[in-house]
């Protein structure tokens, strides 16, 4: 189908163009419409869905992270679960001096040590997490799709934010520098669909 004047719609509506006006200004900025002077609208060949995706794909984590809430990897497992509780959170991130991603220690992590008949008030959480490098983690340009990806295929709660620190030895450290959880993604989901 060809391009259609505003009028024309109009009239196909039995509107006036000026009630038009405000809902195709919304659909072309949207991406669904394109405008042509002289020539009319036209369907873009996207659809919903494929905007959707696309404002998805542009956000980046740096855009929805959240605080995160680490520990010392000298803190006792019981600190641990007692940080977990207060913070209200199910993944803690265990770093070295100057705030260097070292662990990840989940609630899983540590029911499973708590069932497991020890002292927890002292026994470290460097002992039960799961370590560098073998942790999953994102960065502030990484887009949201990608880090909510990786949530969901690894089946965690929860990725560290970190942003890349040259040592003096010349190896790579990772300060963490945010959290991202299913429930920040849930939280983008709810705003996009409020029209946030």
């Amino acid at each position: 189908m060809g391009p259609i004047t505003g009028e024309q719609i109009a009239e196909k509506l039995s509107l006036t163009r000026a009630t038009l006006r405000p809902d195709l200004a919304i659909l072309t900025m949207s991406g669904l419409l394109e405008a042509r002077p002289r020539v009319g609208y036209f369907h873009s060949g996207k659809f919903p869905h494929q905007i959707v995706a696309k404002k998805i794909q542009s956000l980046l984590v740096a855009d929805i992270k959240s605080v995160p809430i680490v520990v010392s990897e000298k803190c006792s497992v019981y600190d641990a679960v007692v940080t977990m509780f207060i913070e209200d959170v199910g993944t803690l991130f265990v770093v070295k001096e100057g705030g260097l991603l070292e662990g990840v220690i989940s609630r899983k992590d540590l029911l499973k040590t708590t069932l497991g008949g020890q002292d927890i008030q002292k026994l470290p959480v460097g002992v039960v997490m799961t370590r560098m490098p073998n942790v999953l983690f994102t960065h502030t340009e990484e887009s949201v799709w990608s880090a909510a990806w990786k949530l969901i295929t690894h089946e965690v709660d929860a990725l560290p934010v970190v942003r890349k620190v040259a040592q003096p030895d010349g190896s790579d450290g990772y300060e963490v520098v945010g959290r991202l959880s299913k429930t920040n993604i849930t939280r983008l989901f709810v705003e996009l669909g409020e029209g946030n």
